[in-house]
């Protein structure tokens, strides 16, 4: 029954058609606090769902402030773990809510952070095993952020990525964001020998035609999409943006055509 759990929770967040999603993470302020395109929750939920994103990724305390309230639908994702910027370790991450928690606020999944490389690495590990447990359990589809994060690690290095996919899918995720490697040739790799699906992280915000060239080029190398934050978010048209994105995932859209189409 568990297993019908997942599949009934992931139709709400990969896209039946084409198998890809886009997904949109609003966690950054539990880490960096009252961020720029963040201010207003209510708002860019709003934005986000209107601009075709698959789902969002929220903390627990902000599920209210604006989740399928009105306007179209939009898959709701929760996120377990967190840390901030303030503390002298920033890539140490603790789990802050539980699957069960989760599944009472009516999340679709529920997605944790690893860093590896990090020095709390194995207790990021240990936490996510029992995560892995609790979302097999309650049928919950289980979403691993996973990163090459510490002190001399190449944190785009397709060796470095490619063992962060790895570890990952032997925890048991249901879908996987990383790093984009930078070229498809080696990222076409770690997809091909990935059972599950690999999404990229969007990282710091970078230029519109930089960040839908880079979309095109992972998804030209068998990503699944994109689960891409203040890339997205932090847009002078977020809704706009996000269409454009949704056209290079969901309909192959080149970016060039991608980014004239939303003008």
């Amino acid at each position: 029954m568990a297993m019908i759990g997942k599949e009934i929770r992931l139709e709400r967040i990969m896209d039946r058609n084409t198998g890809r999603t886009v997904i949109i993470p609003m966690d950054h302020g539990f880490t960096l606090g009252q961020i720029e395109g963040l201010r207003n929750m209510t708002w860019i939920i709003s934005e986000v769902s209107e601009g075709g994103a698959n789902a969002i990724v929220l903390h627990k305390g902000l599920v209210k402030s604006g989740h399928r309230k009105h306007g179209r639908d939009i898959g709701l994702i929760v996120h377990l773990s967190a840390g901030t910027s303030l503390n002298p370790d920033p890539n140490d991450k603790v789990l802050v809510c539980s699957v069960e928690e989760a599944v009472a606020l009516g999340a679709d999944a529920v997605s944790i952070h690893i860093n590896l490389g990090a020095l709390n690495e194995s207790r990021m590990i240990e936490s996510a095993g029992q995560v892995v447990k609790d979302c097999n359990r309650w049928g919950m589809p289980l979403l691993v952020m996973i990163y090459p994060r510490g002190k001399g690690i190449d944190a785009t290095s397709p060796q470095a990525v490619g063992h962060c996919v790895r570890v990952a899918e032997e925890l048991g995720a249901d879908l996987i964001k990383t790093n984009y490697t930078g070229d498809t040739e080696s990222f076409r790799r770690i997809t091909r020998a990935c059972s599950v699906p690999v999404l990229i992280a969007g990282g710091e915000k970078g230029g519109d035609r930089e960040t839908l060239i880079t979309i095109e080029d992972a998804v030209r190398a068998g990503a699944a999409g994109v689960c891409m934050g203040r890339n997205a978010f932090q847009r002078d048209n977020p809704r706009q943006f996000i269409q454009a994105i949704c056209r290079v995932v969901h309909e192959n859209v080149a970016a060039g055509e991608a980014l004239e189409l939303q003008v």
